[in-house]
């Protein structure tokens, strides 16, 4: 019998799969990039909607980090859930380079300070969204799916390609470096980045929910 956390790695797999093929395809393939932004986004609320009750829709290690420093899920849980995202996302990046027919083009030129700071900045609201919408005060709920789909469409549209790679996610970010799409030394600073940001979420997301209980409790 498979086993439940088994179950949830197999989410974790397919949502992270799903996110980084329509990444790669609405950059490389021939496709509208105006959309990308709104499409990416609508996948990620897809996934979500799709996956959140069996795994938490996490499909990102930087969410998964900052909902482990929350005491959301244990260290064997989070272990696997880092595996499967890294390995959906190399999996996709396989599946659009097969697609693509090796044809991708790099994002480069990008200012290393501007890029740390923005996909640190829009990991940190990705996350921070995910830690507010899905806690158990305003669990269940019908819209934390659109709102964390919302953020990333925000993040990609303010600074997609021109600042920074807009991964706002480690799985994204190295399987960007699988598609040819950057360098790997851009691909690690990044990732670095995302794991900031889900850190810094969860350290307000902390100081914000006991401050409020503190309240209550006066």
């Amino acid at each position: 019998m498979v086993s439940n956390c088994f179950k949830k790695y197999i989410v974790e797999f397919l949502g992270t799969y799903f996110l980084v093929l329509t990444i790669g395809c609405m950059i490389n393939l021939e496709t509208d990039k105006t959309l990308a932004p709104i499409i990416i986004g609508l996948v990620l609320a897809v996934m979500v909607y799709a996956g959140g009750k069996i795994s938490g829709g996490h499909y990102n290690p930087a969410v998964s980090l900052a909902v482990y420093l929350n005491k959301g899920i244990c260290n064997k849980r989070f272990f696997g859930y880092i595996v499967s995202q890294f390995f959906g996302g190399i999996i996709a990046a396989c599946t659009v380079n097969y697609l693509a027919d090796g044809t991708f083009m790099p994002m480069l030129g990008f200012y290393m300070p501007a890029l740390i700071l923005a996909e640190t900045l829009f990991t940190f609201l990705l996350c921070l969204t995910v830690l507010f919408t899905t806690r158990k005060e305003v669990s269940p709920n019908c819209y934390y799916g659109a709102a964390i789909g919302s953020s990333l469409t925000v993040g990609i549209a303010s600074v997609g390609s021109t600042i920074c790679l807009a991964a706002f996610n480690p799985a994204v970010a190295l399987s960007l470096a699988f598609m040819n799409g950057c360098c790997i030394c851009l691909s690690f600073v990044t990732i670095l980045a995302n794991f900031a940001g889900g850190a810094f979420a969860y350290l307000l997301f902390k100081f914000i929910t006991n401050e409020n209980r503190q309240e209550g409790a006066d």
